[in-house]
């Protein structure tokens, strides 16, 4: 009898973990045949079938019929409610999309890598086509969707959807980025600066979701914080709040894309990186510093440890100014763990008065390279009224569009 229980408690455990894996592989492709699905689980044919009828009697996947090299199969999708946000993050070297629905499920994203000073019209089409991409995969239209936000890697004035200080992204400025995208997708365009919707992400969904007072700083290409005072992101004016990239910590360094000399990103920035390694490592991406430092090498462990104290210096001032309960870590950087987190920890705590009642923690991100995009979506999420479909009459630049 005993050995019956077991072997049932086995089966049981076997058939949740094809469930999960069913699920998880589905959310990370947008949507399979059910005959894709056996190839790309390892499952059969037989197992597929059965898994997805409970699953869709469920409510967790949806089916349609579709064609496959002249055969008819049957598409399986996450199942989402009426209705889709699209997050957009278009980062220096990277454009991720993401289609959240009104339960604040990630139903399909995807990412693509862009090069080195992506034009804007370019990098927009991209995002525009990415998008339509999507939708198809999980059988919805543009129809469907009720709002779209946009993660920049530059200081927003959230009231134009516009790049409010020059040179940051080069090509990008006086555009009404909100207004142009709204036109290609026909729905309400939202812009924030990356950090600023990190920390949203971080606050709502992730580390610091038990703070009402925190700073989420995004250590990558360039180096930015996102400000949440009582549980809100504080842009301050014309979105320039946290723009810790900026701040000079060497005056006699290079000239910064802003125009000053010595930021921060002159100093941490990716190719300030990069340039100390190319003699003893030759070339080098971030994404080569940010693995070998994770992997134990000892000089792309060392410009990440000096990056991580240079940072927490300028922090230590944010933190010194904003008192904040945590100081979360996310951004390229952050993937190499205590590399990154220690030295910048030290520095903070050298240099903020220890609150005896709060002491101030550091810690690492939750969402990892997913904040942002989530982070948009959690935008539109709160600047829409998520339930109701837009009117079909409603013009894309109405106010408060991001045009």
């Amino acid at each position: 009898m005993e050995g019956r229980v077991a072997m049932s408690g086995s089966q049981s455990a076997l058939r949740e973990a094809n469930r999960a894996l069913i699920v998880e592989t589905v959310h990370r492709h947008g949507g399979l045949t059910q005959v894709e699905l056996a190839g790309a689980t390892g499952l059969s044919t037989a197992t597929i079938s059965t898994i997805v009828k409970e699953l869709l009697s469920a409510g967790v996947v949806d089916t349609r019929n579709t064609t496959r090299s002249g055969r008819r199969a049957q598409m399986v999708t996450i199942a989402h409610r009426v209705g889709l946000a699209v997050g957009i993050h278009i980062g220096v070297r990277q454009l991720r999309v993401a289609l959240g629905d009104v339960s604040h499920e990630v139903v399909a994203e995807q990412t693509l890598p862009l090069p080195h000073e992506h034009r804007m019209d370019t990098s927009l089409d991209r995002a525009a086509l990415l998008v339509t991409d999507l939708l198809e995969r999980v059988g919805s239209g543009l129809d469907e969707v009720v709002g779209v936000g946009i993660a920049l890697p530059a200081p927003v004035d959230s009231a134009t959807g516009m790049i409010s200080v020059r040179g940051i992204m080069r090509g990008w400025d006086e555009i009404h980025i909100g207004h142009i995208l709204s036109k290609r997708l026909g729905c309400p365009v939202f812009v924030d600066n990356d950090a600023n919707l990190g920390a949203l992400a971080e606050s709502v969904q992730g580390a610091s979701r038990f703070y009402r007072d925190s700073v989420f700083v995004r250590a990558s290409y360039t180096t930015g914080a996102g400000v949440v005072l009582g549980g809100q992101v504080h842009p301050g004016f014309a979105g320039t709040a946290g723009e810790i990239g900026h701040v000079q910590v060497d005056p006699a360094g290079d000239i910064c894309r802003c125009g000053s000399r010595g930021c921060l990103d002159t100093v941490v920035g990716a190719s300030s990186l990069i340039e100390p390694l190319r003699a003893s490592h030759g070339p080098l991406t971030l994404r080569d510093v940010v693995q070998r430092a994770a992997d134990g090498d000892a000089g792309c462990a060392r410009v990440v440890a000096d990056a991580g104290s240079t940072i927490g210096a300028v922090v230590a001032g944010l933190a010194i100014a904003l008192n904040p309960q945590a100081v979360v870590v996310g951004g390229e950087l952050a993937e190499t763990g205590e590399t990154l987190l220690a030295p910048l920890r030290d520095a903070i705590r050298h240099r903020v008065l220890l609150n005896q009642i709060a002491p101030l923690e550091v810690v690492p991100a939750e969402l990892g390279e997913r904040a942002e995009v989530i982070g948009a979506l959690e935008m539109v999420f709160r600047s829409i009224d998520f339930v109701a479909r837009p009117s079909e009459h409603s013009s894309p630049s109405e106010p408060g569009m991001g045009d």
